[in-house]
């Protein structure tokens, strides 16, 4: 069994925003021909060329059994996450926007979760449409931006939201975006190349080091594209936690490798070895398969690589599929799947809920 965590979708389309609040910034589908679409800023600049999968949840399907994957979970594209505008205009957008994942969702309920989009940038705001996400549209979390207009996690404007997060068990997806220094990386896909990993490297700093993950225990995190550069600089943020405290231990919180396990990443490092030491640095209960589908940064054969690999077949299930019943809080029996491709496999495959303690 397959469920890849991290995967995109958009509605096919939507009226003009600039029209419709009356300033610009927006992201406007141009549908230049069949079956593809420009992703256009509303003043014309040109942001990203998309096809059918971006859009269509049965061509989407018809990839996913291509490639064995039984379950995706659909989250929105970063860049409609819209945090910058009015937060009425943003909480209205959001709406629309996870209206249309719920809808995917109830048409292919065996195939399909949805994790919904809320107006970050208002917590109270956001609160609501999470709570109507969970409650209304059967959303089992969220997906929230790595940053919120400049402003890091750690930022105390967003603990209430966490606060209400944690209460309501609602799984929360972090995907990088606005990425740190990206004046300086218009030239040769930088941004997303090395601003990426960057930008969740210093996502994940900022929850450890601002005291996010002590205040909120119970808070479940996933950070895509595998905690971008985190596990990488993990030493060297242990270091400086303990060489300098006067600057990275204000909060008075424990070494930095001390929170590698309380959190969840992907699995999109597209190397084996990279992959190796992930799963060494957060553990084999932490890390969830993932593609960034159908996007060609991501893994687009969806983990055909760690099944590949000369791991033991407990750590394959456990990343392919296990995880993220786990971290999504999901039971697995939904799945018409469950019952043909792993009911002959040992009879516990529900979600074994959080095992992280308070410490």
């Amino acid at each position: 069994m397959k469920i890849d965590i991290h995967a995109h979708i958009m509605p096919e389309r939507w009226e003009p925003l600039h029209e419709r609040f009356g300033y610009g910034g927006f992201i406007v589908l141009d549908h230049y021909r069949d079956g593809a679409a420009r992703m256009m800023r509303d003043d014309g600049t040109f942001f990203r060329e998309v096809q059918r999968n971006a859009w269509d949840p049965a061509a989407v399907i018809e990839d996913m059994d291509r490639h064995g994957v039984d379950v995706m979970v659909l989250c929105t594209v970063p860049v409609l996450f819209y945090y910058w505008a009015q937060p009425e205009h943003t909480h209205q957008w959001a709406r629309f926007v996870n209206d249309h994942l719920a809808s995917v969702v109830e048409r292919y309920p065996d195939r399909f979760i949805a994790l919904g989009t809320v107006p970050l940038q208002d917590t109270t705001r956001a609160i609501a449409e999470m709570e109507r996400c969970m409650h209304q549209l059967g959303m089992p979390g969220v997906e929230i931006g790595s940053n919120v207009n400049g402003a890091n996690l750690d930022d105390e404007r967003l603990f209430p939201f966490y606060e209400a997060a944690e209460a309501l068990g609602c799984a929360v997806l972090v995907h990088p975006w606005n990425m740190v220094g990206a004046e300086r990386m218009k030239r040769y896909w930088g941004e997303w190349l090395v601003g990426m990993p960057a930008e969740t490297a210093l996502a994940i700093h900022s929850c450890i080091c601002g005291g996010v993950f002590d205040r909120f225990p119970r808070l479940r995190m996933l950070f895509a594209h595998a905690g971008g550069a985190f596990p990488f600089t993990l030493g060297r943020i242990s270091h400086g936690w303990r060489a300098r405290p006067d600057l990275c231990n204000i909060n008075r919180t424990r070494d930095p490798r001390d929170y590698a396990g309380h959190f969840w990443v992907d699995s999109i490092t597209h190397d084996e070895r990279a992959f190796a030491y992930l799963l060494d640095v957060v553990g084999d209960r932490r890390v969830v398969l993932g593609s960034d589908y159908p996007f060609p940064l991501g893994d687009l054969e969806h983990g055909r690589f760690i099944e590949q690999m000369p791991l033991p077949q407990e750590t394959k299930e456990r990343v392919l599929w296990r995880n993220a019943l786990d971290f999504l809080q999901v039971d697995v029996s939904r799945f018409a799947v469950y019952g043909t491709s792993a009911a002959t496999e040992s009879s516990d495959r529900t979600v074994s809920g959080d095992k992280r303690t308070n410490a």
